[in-house]
């Protein structure tokens, strides 16, 4: 068929450019004559030249390269150090004993299982991925109505607000008009009478002028003026106007009055779908009993951490430009100021030293001692849902986190200092810092170094948090995250816990409870939370837990005999943690 009067052409040799092609290197993937195979298999002699006939090309597999003799194809392979092996390889001693297969077998063997591996794909987890995609399209439309919906009431709940104000404006006036109609009505009457008067006044003053004008002595005579009717003068009346107080406009009250809105969260669960369908499990098979309250707290048990021992002499002191005196100044002495659990029986701990130490409470034991990376104190503790831990270094104003025993730079702060910080369930970081000069304090999530939310005023435009510090003590800031995804903070210079929803509004402040088991002002320090969304502070001037719920409300103390509590945190179990100052670390079941 010639090509220049055809419309197609049949395939031609690459070596000759003319013969058709009858056969097919599988190796150099050529296609060849029969005449022009020779002249092939001797172009390049140190490859093995797989030569088929043409309609059979690409069914001669192409063994893989030897790693080791690049000259080398595999042909076998060894099942112990799962990798592909050469004749040369074979014949060495480094496979000696091992396991050894052809590896068209394996090449079968791995065909069977991806074959499988393409039905599944195809037939259950692609479908399931489209129908999950469906789902949470469906979700966000509903979504959209249902926040639509809320607006709605919203909207129409203010309109019968105003309606009502309207309505008692109105009265207001009506009763404003006829408390003024009466009071006029009483004046004009007494009005009425003072002009009589003037009236009675005005003749007699015309009569005794006629009279004394006159000649005649019997007009003077018979004049009579009644004098005394009017020296006594009419009464004053005073009206007295009504006020009208303002009722102060308290913008908490008011939003109490009017309702308030709930915040919103979302939540993950990686058991929610099931392979073939995208219905959510049942709730109700997977919720967890609610926990109560113990009668009595128990002490599992207390470990020393090797604080509150005796260092070595303090060097000579020279005067900070910011003062700055830790809670209890107790010169020469450690202190124990932090915990976070790593997993149930394990956890972090640091104090006023350079390290931060990992204890066990089933060992009873210290498992590893780190080294903050600058040799400063380490001011906070946290672990990641990855189990890695977290610290602030205050004086270097850094964020660090610790992976692999390595100690890498997340955050560096400018004009703040870092003073408290918790890893929360989405993966972010809160910090809570303090300008420099103590006259600002605020929260920042961050994800990674990235700044996303900053937390610092009221919807009146008051700072949440206190500013200032005492000269005698640092007022420490400890931030936890619960359960509703509230974020809670333990002020211990405003003496209060300050407690704002995931989008940073002020939910509520706890000032403590009284009676106080030792009758000292509220002093909070470590914050955690557990399951039941409880609030737990720990209480340095009266040595003991408070617990409260996660609208505020007391719910109790515990004591079990700790002394200047600093640190807390919970465990999977719901199991209290408890850094004494002095040293100690006490394990506390408080729930059933």
């Amino acid at each position: 068929m010639d090509p220049r009067t055809s419309a197609q052409d049949v395939m031609r040799c690459d070596l000759c450019k003319t013969a058709v092609v009858e056969m097919h290197c599988d190796t150099c993937l050529v296609n060849l004559c029969k005449a022009c195979v020779g002249e092939h298999m001797i172009s390049d002699e140190s490859k093995n030249h797989e030569i088929v006939r043409f309609i059979l090309r690409k069914t001669t597999p192409i063994y893989p390269v030897c790693k080791t003799h690049v000259k080398e194809r595999c042909e076998m392979y060894c099942k112990y150090c799962d990798i592909p092996m050469c004749v040369t390889c074979l014949a060495s001693d480094q496979h000696l004993g091992h396991k050894l297969l052809k590896i068209l077998q394996v090449l079968n063997e791995k065909k069977v299982t991806i074959k499988k591996e393409q039905i599944e794909l195809n037939e259950t987890i692609y479908p399931t991925y489209q129908d999950i995609a469906s789902d949470v399209q469906n979700r966000m439309s509903q979504l959209e109505k249902e926040y639509g919906d809320l607006s709605t009431a919203i909207t129409k709940h203010g309109e019968d607000w105003h309606r009502e104000i309207d309505k008692l404006v109105k009265k207001l006036k009506a009763e404003v008009d006829e408390m003024k109609n009466t009071q006029l009505q009483t004046l004009q009457k007494h009005l009425g009478k003072i002009k009589k008067n003037i009236s009675e006044i005005k003749n007699m003053l015309e009569l005794i002028n006629t009279a004394m004008e006159s000649n005649e002595i019997s007009k003077l005579f018979s004049i009579t003026t009644d004098i005394d009717k009017h020296r006594n003068l009419p009464e004053k009346i005073e009206p007295s106007l009504p006020k009208f107080t303002l009722a102060r406009m308290q913008r908490e009250k008011l939003v109490k009055f009017f309702g308030t809105l709930s915040s919103s969260s979302l939540t993950s669960d990686k058991h929610g779908y099931s392979m073939k369908t995208t219905q959510k499990l049942p709730e109700a098979g997977s919720s967890p009993p609610v926990k109560q309250l113990l009668d009595e707290p128990e002490t599992v048990t207390t470990i020393s951490t090797g604080y509150n021992k005796a260092g070595p002499s303090p060097p000579v002191k020279q005067l900070l430009d910011q003062p700055k005196c830790v809670i209890s100044a107790v010169t020469g002495y450690e202190r124990l100021y932090y915990v976070a659990c790593l997993r149930n029986e394990e956890i972090w701990a640091s104090g006023n030293d350079k390290t931060m130490k990992l204890f066990s409470f089933t060992q009873r034991s210290l498992l590893k001692s780190i080294r903050t990376k600058s040799g400063n104190e380490p001011e906070g503790l946290t672990v990641t849902k990855s189990g890695d831990l977290v610290y602030i270094d205050d004086s270097d104003r850094t964020v660090n986190i610790v992976k692999n025993e390595k100690i890498e730079e997340v955050i560096r702060l400018q004009n703040w200092e870092p003073l408290g910080v918790c890893s929360t369930s989405s993966g972010d970081l809160l910090v809570v810092m303090d300008t420099y000069d103590n006259k600002q304090s605020k929260v920042v999530r961050y994800y990674g170094s990235t700044k996303k939310q900053t937390i610092q005023f009221d919807d009146e435009g008051k700072p949440l948090y206190s500013s200032s510090r005492s000269i005698f003590l640092i007022e420490y800031k400890y931030i936890s995250e619960n359960r509703n995804l509230d974020i809670c903070m333990s002020d211990s210079g405003a003496k209060a816990v300050v407690v704002v929803n995931q989008a940073g509004k002020l939910r509520f402040r706890y000032t403590g409870h009284t009676p106080a088991p030792k009758n000292e002002p509220f002093r909070p320090v470590g914050i955690a939370t557990d399951s039941e969304s409880h609030i737990l502070t720990a209480d340095y001037n009266n040595d003991c837990i408070h617990i409260i719920d996660q609208d505020g409300q007391f719910l109790r103390y515990i004591n079990c005999t700790l002394s200047n509590p600093m640190g807390l945190c919970t465990d999977t179990n719901d199991t209290m943690f408890v850094a004494q100052c002095e040293g100690k670390v006490t394990k506390i079941k408080y729930l059933q």
